[in-house]
């Protein structure tokens, strides 16, 4: 194995977002890819086999690059970096930062982080209905409304409207106190987070008055057509087969359609059939329909949720596994 040593300058006004708090990126990229790394005077010099010195060394250029472009540097993108360094697409997280979707009230550029958003959103731009599959924290209703949002100042849309099934989460919640919109909101309320932050409350509350903006539950939708606007479904899994089959023949002309959903976090009672699971099956060969299956490596929260999705995957992989084993058909955990 040749050993070899290279240098790299780092601007020093770049060389704090690049390198960490109390160089926690470096010692990553140490680990990861098993190099030694020592940080002076705005250079980098790096030992190890000569592999991974051009990995640890298209890591930087791409970390020195999202940092000249404006951005802080997260955790996220060193092992965004990391894990790209390993394939033929190492630069591409350059491309991606360049994918402006809109900023949010206050002025944080919103865009996609990872190979599969950039597909996500690209499949939105491109096709009338996209279902956008994929575990918690990858940025499927987050990006979707950005998209509705930035559809709707262009005029590309006269509104928006955002849906999910009212369902407790695997609890009963009982008899909520107050009038009907105080019983739903509860149900509701991830996707005013969203609002609220990529819009602002008070032009969400401004056009919410006027009608532009409805944020309602999947049984508001039966009997309506909805025209000219942007309809985002979200928690998809819950839905039962007919209400999402209702819901798909409510569109009308110069709309589009966002469907997201995490198969692994179903809340239906006793083993329905998930109208999720039934329409990827129904509707995968109609060419105005894209379907973008999200993964843990498009994960954007804490690098820890990361971990935590990887973890729950091996378990149902292991367990059906077993239960095939055992002649049982494989079910869900929980």
């Amino acid at each position: 194995m040749n050993v070899v040593e290279t240098i790299i300058d780092i601007p020093v006004e770049h060389e704090k977002n690049v390198c960490g708090q109390f160089d926690q990126y470096l010692k990553k990229i140490e680990r990861t890819l098993r190099v030694t790394i020592v940080a002076r005077d705005g250079a980098i010099k790096i030992i190890g086999p000569e592999g991974m010195i051009q990995k640890a060394k298209s890591v930087f250029n791409n970390l020195v690059e999202l940092s000249r472009r404006g951005n802080e540097i997260t955790e996220q993108n060193v092992d965004y970096a990391l894990s790209l360094s390993f394939t033929e697409s190492d630069h591409a997280i350059l491309e991606i930062d360049q994918d402006i979707i809109c900023r949010t009230v206050n002025g944080k550029p919103v865009k996609p982080k990872t190979l599969g958003q950039k597909q996500y959103v690209d499949a939105i731009r491109k096709k009338m209905i996209v279902f956008g599959i994929g575990p918690a924290g990858t940025g499927k209703t987050y990006l979707a409304m950005a998209m509705a949002i930035q559809a709707f100042k262009d005029g590309e849309v006269n509104r928006i409207i955002l849906t999910r099934p009212a369902i407790e989460a695997g609890e009963k919640l009982g008899f909520l106190p107050g009038d009907l919109q105080s019983k739903i909101d509860p149900y509701l309320r991830p996707l005013y987070d969203a609002l609220y932050q990529i819009m602002g409350a008070e032009s969400f509350l401004h056009n919410s008055e006027k009608g532009l903006i409805e944020v309602a539950p999947l049984a508001y939708m039966r009997g309506r057509t909805l025209d000219n606007a942007y309809i985002i479904l979200d928690e998809a899994q819950n839905t039962t087969p007919a209400q999402m089959k209702m819901f798909l023949t409510r569109i009308g002309f110069g709309s589009k359609v966002v469907i997201t959903g995490d198969k692994t976090q179903k809340d239906l009672p006793g083993g329905a059939a998930s109208g999720l699971d039934v329409a990827t099956r129904v509707l995968e060969k109609i060419d105005d329909i894209g379907f973008c299956n999200l993964t843990s490596a498009d994960v954007v929260r804490h690098p820890l949720v990361q971990k935590i999705v990887q973890a729950y995957d091996q378990y149902e992989k292991k367990a059906s596994a077993q239960d095939r084993k055992k002649g049982k058909v494989p079910k869900q955990r929980w």
